[in-house]
């Protein structure tokens, strides 16, 4: 893809990502959690905001969206079936649909679990999963349930191990300290887990990251595979059991 895709770190550990064209020169971003970050780093690029792509209604992903709209004049795209809790939509979206983006095709999918009505955005070689899939972790269940998730983890394991995951907040460090305690003898997971304290020593975003990666390392992608089964006392159990199990030891963490 010849996009350029900037992750700008908001609020205290959340992120926005900037996606531009560099040669039709559109610009979109991804959830805004505050318009501050995101308004400077236009500036600093000389970039015009054309669209505002929301994955979700939680305030730390729309709290700016009415500031940016106003000083950018951007319009703002989330979902149909989620309408009431987001902010004035100009484009309502439906998981199935396809829509430009920056000049790239780009899928609307169900992401439910965190939320219900939950959307991520799907180009080649990106996906914006909000707090579906998340580097090394998956975002807690706060409205949906335990199958909801696992499904929306599912169609995220569908797409090519070479995508990147674009995730909205700043948790690899402790998620990496949970996913030791799966598979403490995953050398894969032992050799991300010292990459990801020194990008975090210098402040570094661990996001986004591979979907390879995450196959190898992430705890609740890897809920299928015998291994995992057997670590967490659940050979012979479904797939979806042992991934609720997994998130339901992560709320106890």
């Amino acid at each position: 893809m010849k996009l350029q895709i900037v992750t700008l770190p908001c609020l205290a550990d959340n992120y926005a990502f900037l996606i531009h064209h560099p040669d039709t020169q559109q610009t979109s971003v991804v959830d805004v959690p505050e318009a501050a970050p995101i308004l400077a780093a236009l500036k600093d690029r000389n970039w015009k905001l054309d669209t505002i792509l929301l994955t979700h209604h939680h305030d730390d992903h729309i709290a700016g969206v009415d500031e940016l709209r106003t000083v950018t004049n951007a319009q703002v795209v989330g979902s149909e079936r989620d309408k009431a809790r987001l902010p004035k939509l100009d484009i309502h979206v439906r998981v199935g649909d396809q829509i430009d983006v920056c000049s790239v095709t780009t899928e609307v999918i169900a992401a439910d679990g965190h939320t219900i009505g939950h959307i991520a955005y799907i180009m080649p070689g990106a996906a914006f999963t909000g707090d579906s899939l998340m580097a090394l972790g998956c975002g807690k269940l706060f409205e949906g349930s335990a199958d909801m998730m696992w499904e929306t983890l599912e169609r995220f394991a569908g797409l090519p191990d070479e995508t990147m995951i674009y995730s909205g907040h700043e948790y690899t460090a402790n998620n990496a300290d949970f996913a030791l305690t799966i598979e403490p003898g995953n050398t894969a997971l032992q050799k991300r887990y010292a990459e990801i304290q020194t990008a975090r020593a210098s402040k570094t975003p661990t996001v986004p990251s591979e979907l390879s990666l995450e196959r190898e390392t992430n705890p609740f992608l890897r809920a299928p595979l015998p291994e995992v089964k057997r670590a967490v006392g659940m050979e012979g159990e479904s797939d979806a059991a042992v991934f609720a199990e997994i998130r339901r030891r992560k709320d106890c963490f």
